[in-house]
């Protein structure tokens, strides 16, 4: 898939656990995991919003195209 979720590196920087990310946007842990691991087919630019709000970052930095 040419698009890269990179909201484990973000979580990273920020030293940020999965649960917490999770119960500071408000996502169950496993519609994030399915983000974390790539398998999403879709994201709402408001789920969008309230990830890049918590990590302190910007769409670009957890969304990645790389042409295959």
């Amino acid at each position: 898939m040419p698009i890269i979720v990179n909201v484990d590196v973000m979580m990273a920087r920020r030293k940020m656990s999965l649960t917490e990310l999770s119960e500071r946007v408000g996502i169950t842990l496993a519609n994030l995991s399915v983000l974390k691991t790539g398998k999403a087919k879709a994201i709402r630019f408001s789920t969008l919003e309230a990830i890049c709000k918590v990590l302190e970052c910007q769409p670009g930095d957890i969304l990645e195209f790389v042409a295959e």
